[in-house]
């Protein structure tokens, strides 16, 4: 045991203190949250990034260029003489050219390059919105009261508690967080299984394993070299955790009091419709704040994140094993290729599939199975704990899951005993199997 800790020492020391282990623990998060507050902002704000788009507008039907609307993102100019417009519009400056016909069949965008399909899309919106409004008009509709009529439905996803009371379910919310959490352990069992491939990789082409094992036996070297690997992925996740909640309630506060600024100053300049709008605005910023504390306290962060630590611990002592064998029975990273694709394509298929079936359907039969597989489990559990899970079923998973862990790590160990000793042969699944048949 004493040979174990101290190997587990080493693997964990020697990565802790490298400069690039604390540069990265601190980098992730803030690029991470970085990159989807900019990717928000520049959504929010693209019309401000985006080049404003002239178009010229050849409407040979005189129905629709006095209804199109200038905004920020296009500009539209009335084409002096239709006749020219297509050979003349681009020597004119303009990007595009409108052409209505007369009977409204065959509008074209035309233009010197294809145009993006948000601004085809939004003159596409336009045009049907204008030809909606002149058809309901000719047909003595008022639109704003088919507005109303028309005027959709919202149904809210409640959660009925044991004791009887209903409360928000925040569909949305769990839906973000199960798919975040099964992407974290997806990533990690890829990122902290490789690093114990290509130690073992290297320990065994430089023949300094050949000197360890002559002081400890190889399931000893195996089990204390994923422990150490396991224990700087956790310690990382831990401070990536940290962080990023330092962060996003840091930024979260921020755009709160943007969002709740900016909703005042629009309602405000609403007030000629009539009423206290400013009232109006304060209460429809509280209520949205509201909503949104609401859905953060909601979440259960403690149970939440129990079973992530939980499910990527032993989903990478699991995969670990399998990646330590796979180093063992190569001589070089190219080799194990040929190893990859079975063991990583449960998790690639379950990944995939959690993003269509089991994020819409996490209490079916198929979503249940895959939680309970231990090579499945840590991504399928995932999606479906914020969802909320039946104790039995999450008791079963995480028994099945440590069986799992036990039963590999004892068949990755009979291969690894051979496997790290034997240079210069080229492993099969044949070979691999012989090496497991052999006695201790």
């Amino acid at each position: 045991m004493n040979k174990i800790l101290l190997i587990i020492q080493r693997e964990y020391l020697s990565r802790v203190k490298k400069k690039s282990f604390i540069l990265m623990t601190i980098l992730v998060p803030v690029l991470f949250i970085g990159m989807i507050a900019l990717i928000a902002f520049i959504a929010v704000k693209q019309g401000d990034f985006g080049d404003k788009k002239k178009i010229e507008v050849a409407d040979e039907s005189g129905r629709f260029f006095s209804k199109l609307k200038n905004d920020n993102t296009v500009t539209y100019t009335a084409a002096k003489d239709i006749a020219t417009a297509k050979s003349s519009f681009i020597k004119d400056g303009y990007d595009y050219l409108l052409y209505i016909p007369a009977s409204m069949g065959g509008v074209q965008l035309l233009g010197e390059k294809k145009a993006g399909p948000m601004t085809s899309g939004k003159i596409e919106d336009e045009l049907t919105n204008i030809i909606r409004a002149q058809r309901l008009a000719a047909a003595g509709i008022d639109s704003t009261v088919l507005a109303k009529a028309q005027k959709s439905v919202s149904v809210a996803s409640m959660q009925v508690t044991e004791n009887g009371s209903v409360k928000d379910a925040h569909a949305g919310v769990a839906m973000g967080l199960g798919i975040l959490c099964a992407f974290l352990i997806y990533l990690s069992l890829f990122i902290y299984g490789t690093q114990v491939m290509r130690g073992v990789i290297e320990e065994k082409v430089s023949r300094i394993v050949e000197v360890i094992i002559s002081s400890v036996k190889p399931f000893q070297l195996m089990l204390g070299k994923i422990i150490g690997v396991g224990m700087v992925g956790l310690t990382q996740f831990i401070l990536w955790i940290v962080i990023s909640i330092g962060l996003s309630m840091a930024g979260g506060t921020a755009l709160m009091k943007t969002s709740m600024h900016n909703k005042q100053e629009q309602m405000a300049q609403m007030q000629h419709v009539g009423g206290n709008m400013s009232a109006a605005a304060q209460q429809v910023s509280a209520n949205d704040t509201t909503g949104v504390m609401q859905a953060i306290e909601g979440i259960p962060v403690a149970y939440t994140l129990g079973c992530f630590l939980f499910y990527f611990l032993f989903g990478y002592l699991l995969y670990s094993a399998i990646f330590a064998a796979v180093g063992s029975a190569v001589d070089n990273e190219t080799e194990t290729q040929q190893f990859m694709l079975p063991i990583t394509l449960p998790l690639i298929f379950t990944f995939a599939l959690a993003q269509s079936f089991i994020i819409n359907n996490p209490d079916s039969s198929l979503s249940i199975w895959l939680s309970m597989i231990p090579f499945t489990s840590p991504i399928a559990m995932m999606i479906r704990i914020p969802f909320g899970v039946p104790g039995w079923q999450l008791a079963l998973s995480m028994l099945f899951m440590v069986l799992g862990f036990l039963f590999t790590t004892w068949v990755a160990a009979r291969i690894y005993r051979v496997g790290i000793l034997m240079y210069g042969k080229k492993a099969s699944y044949k070979e691999l199997a012989k090496w497991f048949m052999y006695k201790e």
